[in-house]
Formats: C-alpha cells, structure tokens, sequence
C-alpha cells in the first residue's frame, strides 16, 4: 500500500484514541501491568522466523516503543510482563488444529524451549523483578496459561497490551483481558502486524471497541505524572 494511503489509515485509527484524562484514570502504577507478546528473538529479531512480521515491527518503530514503554514502566514501578511464545522439540502439547501451526512447524527457525529464539529480543531490557511467562500452546498469551491468576495476584486491574502481532496474539490478548474483567489499554504505535496497513484497521475498527487506544508518548506521560505525585 502506499505511504499516503497508510497515514490515511492511521489517522483514521487514531480517532479511537483515548483522551489524557481517561487514560490517567486508568493507569495507576500500583493496579497497572505492562505485557509484552512474542517480543522474542525468533519473532522479532534479527533471526526471525517470520522476516516480514519482524521488519514490520522494527520499521514502523513497534518494537521501539515496546523498550520505550517497558523502560518507562520499569521507572514508574509497574510490573511489566513477558508474555513467550515456544514449543518442545518434540512437540509434545503444541496445537495442530489450525493451518497457522502446521505452517509453523516447517519454519526454518523454530521456537524452542530453552533457545535463543524465545529470549526477549533488543532493545527490550528485562529487569529481575520482570515475570516471563511461557506457553507452549494456543494463540493467546492470556487463556490457558498462567497470566491471570498473576495478574490477579499482583493487584492488576489495567493490563497495558503491546508487541505481536496484530494479526493473532494482540486481538486474542485484549479480548481475553476483557472478558476477564482487565482494562485493556492498546499502546497503538507499539504493535505490529501484517500487511503494514492491517494494524491501524484492527486498531479502529476492532480493538476501539473494547479497548483504550493510546499512543506510547501518552502512556509514558500518565506514568511520568503518577510517578511525581506518589513520590510527592
């Protein structure tokens, strides 16, 4: 698609954006929790498995963001969260029920457990108080797997969603935070899906609906502001 028709859908999309004062209401660093999705090694870094999604991810500033808001959250006290997706070599409890696994399985890089391919990829840092969280099966990194009783645990009630991609995991990590009873917030210029113009699509005309969209450099600014007032 070409770039004018691209800023054209973006600036559709960020009509969905949330206003400063909601989005404060909602992040308060002590019930916020950040999540990254499939910001591995084997998904978006140098040695992907899926090139076209993992330049995508870089080029658009994606992935930045993603080190943007996790360095941000560090600084502000929220809990942040890893959510990786990986597979035994065996493949013993991996899905097959759906074309995107078998495709998956014939990938020349493969997720497995314990390689470099499911280690976060840079710029993100991850700190030790960071909780990496493992699946090695189904398309969300929420259901099914251990994020919601830690979330409960740990005081979330606003789940900050960014990463990959906007094709699968995103959608299926918001409407699982909804139906959880989760605020979802979608930082929109730090996921990344494919084609380049599906993201701002998803964005308005899905994940508006049951989401609050916002920018990182908003996101960054309400955990700035309640960084000062809890330090006051």
């Amino acid at each position: 698609m070409a770039r004018s028709s691209l800023g054209t859908q973006w600036r559709l999309a960020s009509r969905a954006m949330a206003t400063k004062e909601l989005l404060a209401e909602q992040l308060d660093p002590s019930s916020t929790v950040l999540m990254t999705v499939e910001c591995q090694q084997g998904v978006v870094g140098a040695d992907s498995a899926l090139p076209e999604l993992a330049k995508e991810a870089r080029e658009s500033g994606a992935l930045y963001n993603v080190a943007r808001l996790v360095a941000g959250a560090h600084e502000a006290g929220v809990q942040v969260l890893h959510a990786v997706a990986e597979r035994r070599p065996d493949g013993r409890g991996a899905n097959r029920n759906a074309r995107l696994f078998r495709a998956a399985e014939r990938l020349p890089v493969q997720q497995y457990s314990g390689s470099r391919a499911v280690r976060i990829a840079e710029p993100i840092e991850v700190a030790d108080e960071d909780i990496v969280v493992r699946r090695l099966h189904g398309l969300s990194p929420v259901a099914g797997t251990d994020v919601d009783p830690l979330l409960r645990n740990l005081g979330c009630r606003t789940l900050i969603v960014t990463g990959v991609s906007a094709n699968v995991a995103i959608p299926n990590a918001v409407f699982d935070a909804v139906n959880l009873g989760y605020t979802a917030v979608v930082a929109a210029d730090a996921i990344a899906g494919v084609p380049a113009d599906y993201t701002p699509a998803m964005i308005r005309n899905t994940l508006a609906l049951v989401a609050t969209v916002a920018t990182t450099d908003d996101i960054l600014g309400c955990l700035k502001v309640a960084r000062r007032v809890t330090r006051a």
